[in-house]
């Protein structure tokens, strides 16, 4: 008569032997299988026995930003958070929309920067209007901080609907950010950052009604917002907003984004 084998080593061989078992109550793959791809060897949680695979790429972290191009708190946050971020991570690990509109506020002038501190530039509650209008068929559009900022919202908008390519565009937006002015320095940034970039087309578009349909677009964005924005910088990250996300982003971009890149 054949010895008795061991139950635990039945066990065992059933796990590991071509064909005889399965890992795993969430695994319904013969063993011979389990390295065949690297979402079954998940399922039969198998990734260290699987040298030949290697870990798929994690989807990348998704940022909307919600501006003004004259907010100071939007202007920080681009050029000290964000650009820097961009430019020491991999392109795989983040993609940003930049949404240049911001706080519906109109009054009998400029309205320069009420409510805005260091972090966020806030509308005053009393004074919330419809920030775009639409006279005889053509946009208007009012801003927090006066016409200056509207003409800098419109150029940033032009500047990428005719670069089209983010790496192209971000570093002429953080050019004009970190300036003296955002809408008098377009021509000087294109030549340093994207001298391949017509200057006359993003004019063309800024004076005509493509710019307007496009702040148009930017005004949907942002009424469409849930939750409905409040300030300006608003960070959307993986198409989610809160206080929390919003604070980690403003205290460390790049350490929010690593820790959720994975």
């Amino acid at each position: 008569m054949a010895p008795a084998v061991p139950l635990a080593l039945l066990a065992l061989v059933a796990l590991v032997a071509p064909g005889l078992g399965v890992a795993f109550p969430g695994c319904g793959y013969p063993a011979h299988l389990w390295c065949s791809s690297w979402e079954i060897a998940v399922a039969c949680q198998a990734e260290s026995r699987c040298a030949n695979l290697s870990r798929p790429a994690a989807a990348p972290v998704e940022l909307s930003l919600y501006y003004e191009s004259l907010c100071p708190a939007c202007r920080d946050f681009l050029v000290r958070e964000l650009f820097t971020t961009w430019l020491l991570l991999p392109d795989e690990a983040l993609t940003i929309t930049l949404v240049p509109y911001g706080n519906a506020e109109v009054g009998a002038g400029p309205t320069r920067c009420y409510r805005c501190s260091p972090r966020r530039c806030q509308p005053r509650s009393d004074r919330l209007v419809l920030q775009e209008r639409n006279v005889s068929g053509k946009w208007h559009f009012y801003c927090q901080h006066g016409p200056e900022e509207c003409l800098g919202n419109m150029i940033e908008t032009c500047l990428m609907h005719e670069a089209k390519n983010f790496s192209t565009y971000f570093p002429v937006i953080f050019c004009l950010e970190s300036g003296s002015s955002v809408t008098k320095n377009l021509e000087a940034c294109l030549q340093v950052y994207a001298p391949q970039l017509d200057g006359g087309r993003i004019t063309a578009c800024v004076q005509g009604d493509t710019g307007a349909a496009l702040m148009h677009r930017n005004a949907q964005l942002t009424q469409a917002l849930d939750p409905p924005h409040q300030y300006v910088p608003w960070i959307v990250v993986n198409g989610k907003h809160t206080d929390e996300l919003q604070a980690q982003a403003q205290a460390s971009l790049l350490g929010l984004i690593c820790r959720l890149y994975q």
